[in-house]
């Protein structure tokens, strides 16, 4: 019986030991590395929306600005547009419209423009990080560098798609601003045809 103990014991020791050697935890994600690690598991694992929370402030909104001016755009086109029109806008603005929230939409854009091959392609381990207030920069293995801005819950955010993001933001208002004044003009021309 005490050898048993004692086998039970030892294995048990030697599982922990094994596991302690072993298991790497990323860093916090309130670190750039931490970050960059969350973002290529991501990516290697080809869960997009898993990024969602790594990107800074400003592409999120933009996410969730896109999704809500394809809705109300969508909205808009099924009350008012005639076929084939109405049908022509839905199949371009639904894919935004009709998902769930902005990491659905950037996981979309991600796919759609060719995000996800060259972020594949280019990560790789952390060599370097270089830290300069609320920004940062991770230096990779193959020498790319990633942008990251410390976001206001102290999470670093990637930055690279920023600018993509505002500037389909701003399309879709854009966007929802003609659709709308195509509605009133298709609604008031049907008022006219019925009087």
């Amino acid at each position: 019986m005490r050898k048993r103990v004692a086998l039970g014991v030892a294995l048990l020791v030697v599982g922990v030991l094994a596991f302690s050697v072993l298991y790497r935890p990323f860093p916090s994600d309130r670190t750039p590395e931490g970050a960059y690690m969350r973002i290529a598991r991501a990516v290697t694992d080809d869960r997009l929306t898993d990024m969602f929370p790594y990107l800074e402030t400003d592409a999120q909104w933009a996410s969730y600005t896109i999704r809500d001016m394809r809705a109300k755009a969508c909205t808009r086109i099924r009350g008012s547009y005639p076929e084939p029109e109405r049908s022509r806008m839905l199949a371009a603005y639904e894919p935004q419209a009709n998902v769930p929230d902005g990491a659905d939409v950037f996981a979309l854009l991600a796919r759609q423009r060719g995000w996800v091959a060259r972020l594949r392609k280019d990560l790789s381990g952390v060599v370097r990080t270089e830290i300069d207030g609320d920004r940062a920069s991770v230096v990779t293995a193959r020498g790319t560098r990633y942008p990251f801005h410390r976001r206001d819950n102290g999470i670093w955010g990637l930055t690279i798609f920023t600018p993509e993001l505002i500037a389909e933001s701003e399309r879709a208002s854009r966007d929802l601003a003609v659709v709308t004044s195509a509605a009133d003009d298709y609604g008031r021309a049907g008022d006219a045809r019925r009087h």
